[in-house]
């Protein structure tokens, strides 16, 4: 599995298995701890999270599974998210859904993420998305204290505009190493409104959520069925017939190093996204796919 380095002593994954719909898969602890060890071997070591995932309750999930086997923490690359709130059973205070990236909140998410996880530390804490009214001083405070105390070794950003990346960056000491954004053949407005522009001129590689549109590519309306047959055209050429391993290789094909998020429990879909990384689309192939998706040719 190829690795991206974001850091002097951080790598991702190039495809990052993510959580986003744990509570669905309905694995038990040494069920998820069987699969999390699968991925492993295929080189898949870092796992996304977030704070809100499942209504609250996925970091703990996972957390029951990696405490039946603690000597894989040292090889696993742990991010989460925190920042987005909404009325759930298991913080029953929250009365609406809002976003807190307040000092306060933060410090008290991180906290929270770290003992559900059962992980000592964070490798990356991500807020998850800006709130209008944020205070980039509070942000930068908390950021300040966790790295200072060790609970969290490095920070980004998700759903950030460059705008906001660029002002955020301003205010915290620490560098920003990924922004998680929405990139999927249906979705390609990262493409056109200066954001992968601003992450690869400033050489930050970006994390992809959704890098299937949610399934979306996988139906049959007529935007996704031109996808379809382009990606499935191109494949013929290469010996390949898996339409999501297709989608995952033409992300792969950008030159940003975009870092895909995987949201499937089960491990044949993992196989198939790995099996991406060896297939190549030149440019004009990935155009192809680029003006199928948006219905007319380029300029």
């Amino acid at each position: 599995m190829q690795h991206i380095q974001l850091a002097p002593d951080l790598t991702f994954s190039r495809l990052i298995q993510g959580f986003w719909r744990l509570k669905s898969w309905r694995k038990s602890p040494q069920e998820l701890l069987t699969f999390v060890k699968q991925g492993l071997e295929l080189g898949v070591d870092t796992l996304d999270h977030a704070a809100c995932y499942g209504a609250f309750t996925s970091e703990a999930e996972f957390g029951r599974a990696l405490a039946l086997d603690k000597s894989l923490r040292a090889q696993l690359t742990l991010v989460t998210k925190c920042g987005i709130l909404y009325p759930n059973e298991e913080l029953p205070d929250i009365k609406s859904h809002h976003y807190d990236n307040s000092y306060r909140h933060i410090m008290w998410s991180a906290q929270r993420s770290i003992e559900k996880l059962q992980c000592d530390y964070l490798d990356v804490l991500l807020i998850h998305r800006l709130s209008p009214c944020a205070d980039p001083e509070q942000i930068a405070r908390a950021f300040d204290e966790l790295y200072q105390t060790g609970k969290v070794r490095y920070f980004g950003v998700s759903n950030y505009t460059p705008a906001k990346f660029a002002m955020l960056q301003s205010y915290v000491n620490q560098p920003l190493i990924t922004n998680q954004i929405e990139i999927s053949p249906l979705h390609r407005q990262a493409f056109d409104d200066g954001t992968l522009d601003f992450l690869l001129e400033k050489r930050i590689q970006p994390m992809a959520w959704s890098p299937l549109a949610g399934g979306r590519l996988f139906n049959q309306d007529e935007n996704s069925r031109a996808v379809q047959k382009t990606l499935l055209e191109i494949g013929e050429t290469k010996g390949e017939t898996r339409l999501d391993t297709l989608a995952y290789a033409w992300l792969l094909a950008y030159p940003a190093k975009i870092m895909p998020v995987m949201g499937s429990g089960k491990i044949e879909r993992v196989k198939s996204a790995a099996d991406a990384l060896r297939i190549s689309f030149t440019e004009e192939e990935w155009i192809k796919v680029y003006v199928a998706a948006q219905g007319r040719d380029i300029p």
